[in-house]
């Protein structure tokens, strides 16, 4: 047994979204992973060594002289667990995907043998330019990690395909790969699949709704990796706590179950894998009420409902035969059954598909990080 902390090199290219990268550093140290930063000449210059040392708490050696009698170059590979690159520059990714190493961080990816991830950032005429692709095609042959990057705003007034992964993001991509090294593999590629997350608000009145305490997490973690993983995903969110859309994920923003059924049977049409983890509310008000219901005596006003489409069944319903379906059930037991009883119970009513059960109770619940739970097929 050891209590050896994980070590990850950070290193961090030349562009502007380096300074995101200290939310990302911290995350890292909160998770208690020892972290040593590498940083290129041209990172300096917007992120310098003295913040890098602060927040990582370990000395920042910035070329390969700075300490010769280590041989840095070497010995910083070698103790890695894991190499993370962010932001990975355009210059960055040709170096690596042509063994140039002309300073201390491309001397380290040289020498490390464990997994290495880069997070790219750059213009999207830069990103999509033949050299680049080429470039991040040659690292993800042989098994690099290479994520696309997101879509938002970028260096002064542009917009497009090439901002930053969200630090959030890049963290929790990071521990996947601490613990399992094929977690990313892209052998998802030429696949398309559809996510769904986040809870539903069937409104009431201007004011009210009812709804669940879904937070989103599990859609959106499913759907990060399938897209690090090489498909094309949609992801159709409904009401979640505040998470960033996943890089290379296209969002389909819902609120009712109306809505979710609607977006979901039209991004299934053409869909290889269907994921259905949005936690959809079985009942709606069977009226809205255009003014803010008052209080009238002492009794409370009574709320009709009516059923919801089972959205899930429907799916099941305009299979292709080929088309792999999984869905969730969130379920708490009683007198009358446990757990896998309810979500077998519930597998049968629904027709054929593959099925995960998140169980509830005390410590477990919705907007919870780590869930109990099994999975099954019929």
């Amino acid at each position: 047994m050891t209590d050896r902390k994980p070590s990850v090199v950070l290193g961090v290219g030349g562009g502007i979204a380096a300074y995101k990268v200290c939310e990302v550093l911290r995350g890292l140290t909160e998770s208690g992973h020892r972290v040593r930063v590498v940083p290129t000449a041209a990172a300096l210059r917007f992120v310098g060594a003295a913040t890098w040392e602060a927040l990582s708490g370990q000395p920042v050696h910035t070329d390969v002289f700075s300490n010769v009698p280590s041989v840095e170059h070497v010995r910083i590979g070698q103790e890695a667990d894991l190499v993370l690159v962010a932001p990975a520059t355009a210059d960055l990714l040709a170096k690596a995907a042509h063994g140039v190493a002309d300073d201390l961080l491309t001397g380290t990816l040289l020498t490390a043998r464990c997994p290495t991830i880069f997070f790219p950032a750059m213009h999207t005429e830069m990103w999509e330019h033949p050299a680049t692709q080429e470039n991040v095609a040659t690292l993800r042959r042989r098994g690099v990690v290479v994520p696309d990057p997101d879509t938002g705003r970028l260096t002064g007034p542009d917009t497009g395909k090439g901002r930053l992964a969200h630090p959030a993001e890049i963290v929790d991509l990071a521990k996947l790969l601490l613990a399992d090294a094929d977690a990313l593999r892209r052998d998802l590629e030429g696949l398309s699949v559809v996510v769904s997350a986040g809870g539903t608000r069937e409104p009431l009145d201007p004011v009210r709704y009812l709804g669940n305490r879904s937070s989103g997490k599990q859609g959106y973690a499913l759907a990060r990796v399938a897209a690090a993983r090489g498909a094309k995903v949609t992801l159709v969110a409904g009401h979640t706590v505040t998470l960033p859309t996943p890089a290379g994920v296209d969002l389909v923003s819902v609120s009712t179950a109306l809505e979710m059924r609607e977006a979901m049977l039209e991004a299934a049409k053409e869909a290889d894998v269907v994921v259905m983890a949005a936690a959809v509310a079985d009942f709606r008000p069977a009226r809205f009420t255009q003014h803010k219901i008052k209080k009238t005596g002492d009794r409370p006003a009574p709320i009709e409902l009516e059923t919801n489409p089972d959205v899930l069944a429907e799916l099941v319903a305009q299979r292709r035969p080929e088309q792999v379906i999984v869905g969730f059930a969130a379920e708490t037991g009683d007198e009358s059954a446990d757990v896998l009883e309810h979500a077998r119970a519930k597998l049968r009513r629904k027709g054929r598909a593959r099925w995960g059960v998140n169980a509830f109770g005390e410590g477990r619940g919705l907007g919870a990080r780590n869930k109990a739970g099994g999975f099954g097929v019929r």
